[in-house]
């Protein structure tokens, strides 16, 4: 105040910062902005990639269940033999007890008999005053406990280490199994939340992409077919240019040298016939990760199933059939050949020909026929003969 006259400059002031310090208020109260909700796309992305990690571990939860399996008998064999060892380590035992007690009867207890009782007799044995008191009988006697317990110990320390390593395959089965069932369980989630409309929006891109992955596989069956109609015409050429020199040199074609690859192409045609067929016949039967049959299969699963009805036994995982056979390039692709897909070869299938192969895709699908091409071009990781 000044002379009675109020400043109205200071009261602006004090209007001002209130106001301002309101808005700030406002600011600092209002919610947090929302994290925009991912596209359509992103979420397809994203529940492929979770199908893929869960496929990965799958196959460690097999091989960990083959190792685990494999102990187990190891194991299990261990301790039997064990139990036969001891056995036999009593028997041998029960035999210097009957020379220690024979002795006692004819004289007292000699070193001899405190020999036989030892818990240790080769302590006894080596001394050279008592070895040539022994007979044949009571040496061998004192050789078979001897031989007893150094194999009963040996195979003790073996269970042992077994039993370790048991151990260890059972932790890291159940470490896959959790991370299967984690995976899965995102990917279901994420599916769970999208609306009607986006779940009819996802099928229509899946039906495009397995669109596209048939006119491919119809690519390279077109071109297949043109490869072996070339290859027709050039020995039907060959055959004909034979036969108009001189009539010794005609040959049967079945019967030269090429007969024998001729033969070894009609075994393995054989074989994969009968892979083929019992694949087929799995087909409408649900994935179920770490199933081989036979109401459900995971993908080697299926594949180790299909080429054991052929008379082949294949390996347990993706990455062991991998390296089980010969690779062919994919242009020379035929029936029965296995195919691996991505970097990891977390995937397989079994081919059947004209593009097509019978897999059983993933969680929630069942065995059917699809495309080789159903991901893509670059997802082909290599193709395996098996047989």
């Amino acid at each position: 105040m000044t002379g009675g006259t109020r400043t109205t400059p200071a009261v602006g002031i004090t209007t001002a910062a209130l106001t301002s310090v309101a808005l700030l208020s406002q600011t600092a109260q209002a919610a947090p902005a929302q994290p925009a909700k991912p596209s359509l796309e992103e979420v397809q992305k994203k529940v492929d990639t979770l199908y893929r990690q869960a496929e990965v571990a799958t196959q460690k939860y097999n091989a960990a269940q083959e190792r685990t399996t494999g102990k187990k008998k190891q194991v299990d064999h261990l301790l039997d033999d064990i139990a036969q060892r001891t056995e036999k380590m009593n028997t041998a035992r029960e035999e210097l007890g009957r020379f220690a007690a024979a002795q006692y009867r004819t004289g007292g207890v000699s070193d001899t008999a405190t020999m036989f009782l030892a818990e240790n007799p080769e302590d006894y044995f080596a001394q050279d005053q008592l070895m040539s008191r022994l007979t044949s009988r009571q040496k061998k006697a004192v050789d078979d406990y001897q031989v007893q317990q150094r194999e009963t110990a040996k195979k003790r320390t073996e269970a042992q280490e077994s039993l370790k390593q048991l151990t260890t395959s059972q932790t890291e089965l159940k470490t896959s199994k959790q991370t299967v069932q984690s995976k899965l369980a995102d990917a279901r989630k994420l599916l769970s939340e999208l609306t009607a409309e986006e779940k009819a929006r996802l099928a229509a891109i899946e039906r495009q992409k397995q669109e596209a992955a048939r006119k491919k596989a119809a690519e390279l069956a077109a071109k297949q077919k043109a490869e072996e109609e070339a290859k027709r015409k050039a020995e039907e050429a060959a055959r004909q240019e034979e036969g108009s020199g001189t009539g010794s040199g005609t040959t049967d074609p079945g019967t030269g040298s090429g007969s024998d690859s001729g033969s070894t192409d009609t075994s393995y045609a054989t074989k994969a016939a009968k892979a083929l067929a019992f694949a087929k016949a799995q087909e409408g039967k649900p994935y179920v990760w770490g199933a081989t049959g036979p109401d459900s299969y995971d993908c080697s699963g299926l594949t180790g199933a299909a080429w054991k009805a052929a008379g082949v036994t294949l390996p347990r995982t993706t990455w062991d059939q991998v390296e089980f056979g010969t690779t062919v390039p994919l242009s020379d692709i035929q029936p029965g050949d296995l195919v691996f897909f991505y970097d990891d070869i977390s995937h397989v299938g079994i081919y059947k020909g004209d593009g097509i192969m019978i897999h059983a895709p993933k969680p929630g699908a069942y065995v059917r026929e699809e495309s080789i091409y159903y991901d893509g071009t670059a997802s082909i990781h290599s193709v395996v003969r098996p047989a």
